[in-house]
């Protein structure tokens, strides 16, 4: 008989240890906490409270106090809640440890992402980099018949691979494991031809990079028609796609490729980044990085933080940085305005891809980047050169042509 995974709405609570490090806290409990909300909304649960306990460190046992569990209980009770997300990966013990004294769901911010990924992926790829995720986080928390994830039930926690699949025993889950590992080593190598094909084409390559939800897709569509699911939801997409973006200036066309990525997120599961780690490093093999930035997010600050972060996780390093702070449609702050700067960028600018306000200004950036990594050539070519002005055209920039005498005078960036 086939085990079936039922839709089914949740009433959660959200649970954070708001851990103190050198008196000093750096975790900012109800930012993270309106996320986790958004995380929750986009998985289809329904937030109906939330707990936070000041630590000096984590309950190795049961992640929060034994006093806070017992105020968890009466929470539980009196809003009606069917299960729990907490704020950080519980271990395999503190995930037990909580189901056993609540009599509740538990499920972790890791959970939740690997769900979300598990209902938003749509290639072949994306599915089998969840799936690879999903089973080495939940492999670990097979104990015996699967106890720990009794009370899963349906809901979070149980797309992707099914429940039955989980309950095998772990040899079976470890071969599931490795021929996964296999066959997305195979898309990576058959990924690696087609950017060996880019570069050849010698087309720079600008990658779009950013926290989840700030207008990548959405930037990218402006720009190329591109047709891709723009939604204002946490990881409304997750499969690369790849675009030729090609616009006018006054000494011809310029044609560059634009790579949208996955969205970054605080505590980006680390299983994630393994499993998607081919995808996410399209960053790291192009030339320049596009970093697109929500600039009305209250946040703004860390989530940029994060984005570099992962972005040193992926040794993307060394790589010029485009900045531009999108949604400034939003803003009704002036004094958020003048905060829109990016110190590990070149170049910065504001934009609205949904608008299109500043998209004119975008090509001028591109160019000035483009131009620095570039030499100013000026050479008279013989008549018979032609098919080297032709790729000077095609790959650089030409100022000045002129017909003469003694053949054609080209001034260009090459």
């Amino acid at each position: 008989m086939l085990h079936e995974n039922k839709e089914q709405i949740e009433y959660v609570i959200l649970v954070a240890a708001d851990v103190e490090s050198g008196g000093l806290s750096s975790y900012n409990a109800d930012a993270s906490l309106d996320e986790l909300a958004e995380l929750a909304d986009t998985a289809g649960a329904v937030v109906v409270g939330r707990l936070v306990q000041k630590l000096d460190h984590f309950n190795p046992a049961t992640y929060i106090g034994s006093g806070k569990i017992e105020e968890l209980k009466t929470m539980i009770y009196a809003l009606g809640a069917t299960g729990i997300i907490t704020d950080d990966e519980l271990s395999p013990s503190q995930m037990y440890n909580l189901s056993q004294a609540l009599d509740i769901k538990v499920m972790d911010r890791t959970m939740l992402i690997l769900d979300i990924f598990a209902a938003h992926a749509k290639s072949a790829e994306g599915k089998m980099q969840v799936e690879l995720a999903q089973l080495e986080y939940r492999l670990s928390r097979l104990t015996g018949k699967g106890t720990s994830m009794s009370r899963l039930g349906g809901g979070i926690g149980t797309r992707g691979p099914g429940e039955k699949k989980l309950e095998q025993d772990r040899r079976v889950i470890r071969k599931r494991v490795s021929q996964l590992k296999h066959e997305i080593k195979e898309m990576s190598a058959h990924r690696d031809i087609q950017r060996a094909g880019r570069e050849k084409g010698r087309i720079p390559v600008f990658a779009i990079v950013g926290y989840t939800n700030v207008g990548k897709s959405t930037l990218l569509n402006a720009l190329t028609g591109a047709g891709i699911l723009a939604e204002d939801k946490l990881f409304a997409t997750l499969d690369t796609t790849t675009r030729v973006y090609e616009y006018n200036r006054t000494t011809g066309k310029q044609k560059i490729l634009l790579t949208d990525t996955v969205g970054f997120i605080r505590k980006l599961p680390h299983n994630l980044i393994d499993a998607f780690r081919s995808t996410l490093e399209e960053a790291k093999y192009a030339d320049y990085i596009i970093h697109v930035v929500d600039a009305s997010s209250p946040n703004r600050t860390e989530e940029m933080k994060v984005a570099y972060n992962t972005l040193d996780k992926l040794n993307v390093t060394g790589k010029k940085v485009i900045t531009i702070f999108n949604k400034i449609d939003k803003i009704r702050d002036e004094d958020m305005r003048v905060g829109l700067f990016d110190l590990r960028a070149v170049k910065y600018l504001s934009i609205s891809a949904k608008h299109g306000t500043g998209l004119d200004e975008l090509p001028k950036v591109i160019d000035s980047v483009l131009r620095e990594d570039r030499h100013l050539i000026e050479k008279i070519f013989d008549y018979n050169e032609m098919s080297k002005i032709s790729e000077i055209k095609l790959n650089g920039e030409v100022i000045e042509e002129e017909y003469r005498d003694d053949g054609i005078y080209i001034k260009a960036y090459i």
